[in-house]
């Protein structure tokens, strides 16, 4: 797979090294020459000078050849236009944009070619109520300009889903369970899983068949 990272910050640095790590192809885009002559990533990342909110400079770095592109920079405004252009101009499949101010975070949809956007005040947001909340859904993840969600609950004594194997439940079709961690093991949801008090079940949902799994999970 071969990903383009827009800002080489220690965010964006992170990111190449850790998917060069995983045999990725990885092109790392900077604008500041006199930074990139500091940078030491890991052997492998192709590290561009590039305005990563220029067509040229996109061109010229073959950002079509991509399968992923990463809106990485400390600026927001930056990481539209570059989510925007990859997807526009340039056809890249799937683009991830990071998320510096929360109040921001509603721009980061389909409309800037965005697929998926991470706040991370957001996210600890989520993981603090996931950690402290039994029998309540959580949204952790927003995809598709945030028409699909990860949810996740952690099962309380009295969810109707105790006892109940996967295939017995009226689970929607647009709706899916994708792991259950229980007793800090990770469980392979098949249709004979059964459901235990305390499992952690982690489900990909769509905006239509959310409210369905909160009733199915929780009962509420």
């Amino acid at each position: 797979m071969r990903v383009a990272i827009a800002g080489a910050g220690n965010v964006g640095l992170f990111i190449a090294n850790d998917l060069r790590s995983a045999d990725h192809e990885v092109l790392l885009l900077e604008k500041d020459a006199d930074f990139v002559a500091r940078l030491t990533p890991n052997e492998g990342v192709e590290v561009r000078v590039a305005d990563a909110c220029e067509v040229t400079s996109l061109r010229a770095a073959q950002l079509d050849r991509c399968d992923v592109a990463v809106a990485a920079t400390g600026d927001d405004e930056d990481n539209l236009v570059f989510s925007l252009l990859a997807k526009q101009e340039f056809a890249v499949p799937r683009v991830i944009a990071r998320v510096n101010h929360p109040q921001n975070e509603w721009l980061f949809n389909e409309n800037w070619g965005v697929d998926l956007s991470v706040s991370t005040p957001h996210l600890v947001t989520a993981l603090v109520e996931e950690a402290v909340s039994v029998g309540r859904l959580v949204r952790l993840l927003t995809f598709e300009g945030g028409s699909t969600r990860l949810v996740e609950v952690t099962l309380a004594d009295n969810s109707p889903a105790i006892d109940k194997a996967i295939k017995d439940m009226d689970i929607p079709r647009n709706a899916t369970v994708v792991a259950v961690v229980r007793d800090e093991h990770v469980v392979m949801p098949r249709g004979d899983t059964v459901f235990e008090p305390g499992d952690e079940v982690l489900a990909m949902v769509t905006s239509e068949s959310e409210e369905d799994m909160r009733r199915i999970l929780t009962g509420n």
